[in-house]
């Protein structure tokens, strides 16, 4: 289990795809809201004056002094759904994050969101 302190320790880490590949650098991560186990990270890229942020799972991250190495290529990671930098992910767009990668999406019983920032 990943302790709440370690997740702080992982923002502005780099974010490289699984051969090593830098993405950007990580911004936040997102826990899942019905296990509270980090779920997804958002990940700051583009160019200096146009900088957004894309969603990417976090199953079977591994990391490393100063980067966080993700199982999806940096070419899908950069073509996700992508907010500003200081936006929040609206509800009706969570679910299309999760279709991006090819994974099931699961609201709460009552309709509330997976994802929740941490």
């Amino acid at each position: 289990m990943i302790q709440a302190a370690d997740l702080r320790e992982w923002r502005t880490s780099d974010v490289v795809d699984s051969g090593g590949h830098k993405i950007g650098s990580l911004e936040a991560v997102y826990v899942d809201t019905s296990t509270d186990e980090p779920a997804m990270a958002t990940v700051q890229v583009g160019l200096p004056t146009r900088h957004r942020l894309v969603f990417v799972p976090l199953d079977g991250v591994i990391v490393g002094p100063g980067y966080v190495k993700v199982n999806y290529a940096k070419s899908l990671v950069k073509g996700s759904p992508a907010i500003g930098t200081d936006d929040v992910l609206p509800f009706e767009d969570e679910e299309a994050v999760f279709q991006h990668y090819g994974l099931q999406y699961e609201p709460g019983a009552a309709g509330e969101r997976q994802l929740a920032r941490r």
